[in-house]
């Protein structure tokens, strides 16, 4: 498996522990976001991981910023990205199962670092349930 990550200054902690929780794994990572907490443009970070994703170069990707909207608003405009704003893992659970999400958004603000690598574990090992819910999935891209 192999996930592409980014972040603004809002998550250089999170990206740092969430690599070390997915290397660990043996799960090869892409690194695109920041490592510093000077103030930087969000969709110059996450859209190279919306590009990775789209192009298969990349099975997943994690996207981090304070609140987790403007990135997933950022890579959402990509057609072939379905990213999930998640606070929870329950939340992540379901966006994979009903929404075969591709990215997942965190919102480093308003989480911890354990509950988003708890996140990222629950989306990675999710499957999309299919059935009923691929027709509403395939009228997502407009």
């Amino acid at each position: 498996m192999k996930i592409s990550i980014g972040n603004d200054h809002a998550g250089p902690d999170y990206k740092k522990a969430i690599v070390k929780y997915l290397e660990d794994k043996g799960i090869e990572v892409i690194n695109h976001g920041t490592d510093t907490f000077d103030s930087v443009d969000y969709p110059d970070f996450v859209h190279p991981v919306a590009n990775d994703v789209e192009n298969g170069v990349a099975d997943f990707g994690i996207i981090i910023c304070g609140s987790g909207n403007g990135v997933a608003m950022s890579v959402n405009k990509h057609q072939k990205i379905r990213a999930a704003l998640c606070w929870i893992k329950e939340i992540a659970a379901l966006a994979r199962q009903h929404n075969d999400s591709n990215i997942i958004s965190i919102p480093a603000r308003y989480t911890s670092i354990q509950q988003a690598i708890e996140m990222v574990d629950t989306f990675l090992n999710t499957d999309f349930e299919g059935g009923r819910h691929q027709n509403r999935v395939n009228k997502i891209p407009c």
